[in-house]
């Protein structure tokens, strides 16, 4: 880098309180993601898919005593701070429950990666130290090329799966992008860190519409488009 050129600030800085509220939002969707994916591995038709989903589950709450950590070096209770995020997450689960061991493949793989996209773009307003718990907990766990592999068998023998499936993964963005337009009109702090980023207020529009491009793509990877 030019030594002349100057360094660019994080636009948010590292003790705003929507930090908080960001890892604590964080932190419960890795515990109802364990929860949700030990009970969707009893749905599995063999030890390989329940292994994968064990496994899956075991990296979920990882990334919850990542931010449990990173919480209480800020002075603040976990399980207080997420409790408050409980009512929206756990209304998307209850709406997308899936009712096949392919339907919970599907949520796995789209509705997990959707939530990434949520995060991530808020990560780049924030500070090295705190966009790098972000990124850590939302990395990839290794396990999704089972959930390709697997759906995209599935869907080339059956055109009656493929139609099913493409159905139930629109469902899940709709849920996913009702539930994130909910936790953004209760909670002041994450609508700032969003309008923190380039664009201001269009930076909400244009999130949700790159939601939906990379949607579309990751239905293509699964051969459901």
């Amino acid at each position: 880098m030019n030594a002349s050129q100057p360094v660019s600030e994080p636009r948010v800085q590292a003790d705003h309180p929507a930090i908080d509220e960001l890892f604590a939002l964080l932190a419960y969707g890795e515990v109802a993601a364990f929860y949700r994916l030990t009970e969707e591995a009893r749905m599995a038709p063999n030890l390989r898919g329940r292994i994968n989903m064990a496994s899956m589950a075991a990296a979920e709450m990882g990334h919850y005593e990542v931010l449990r950590d990173a919480l209480a070096a800020r002075g603040v209770d976990v399980v207080a701070a997420m409790t408050r995020y409980a009512p929206a997450l756990e209304n998307y689960h209850r709406l997308t429950t899936p009712s096949t061991w392919l339907e919970a493949l599907v949520k796995t793989y789209v509705g997990d990666a959707m939530a990434a996209d949520f995060y991530l773009e808020i990560a780049d307003v924030l500070p090295d130290e705190v966009a790098g718990v972000v990124r850590a907990v939302l990395s990839e766990t290794g396990h999704s090329q089972f959930v390709v592999s697997e759906v995209r068998e599935a869907v080339a023998a059956s055109g009656r799966q493929r139609s099913r499936l493409a159905l139930w993964s629109r469902r899940l963005l709709g849920e996913a992008i009702t539930q994130a337009q909910y936790v953004l009109a209760d909670h002041d702090e994450l609508v700032e860190l969003v309008l923190s980023g380039p664009g201001g207020l269009g930076q909400v529009a244009d999130f949700f519409s790159r939601l939906q491009q990379t949607h579309d793509d990751r239905m293509r990877q699964l051969g459901l488009a």
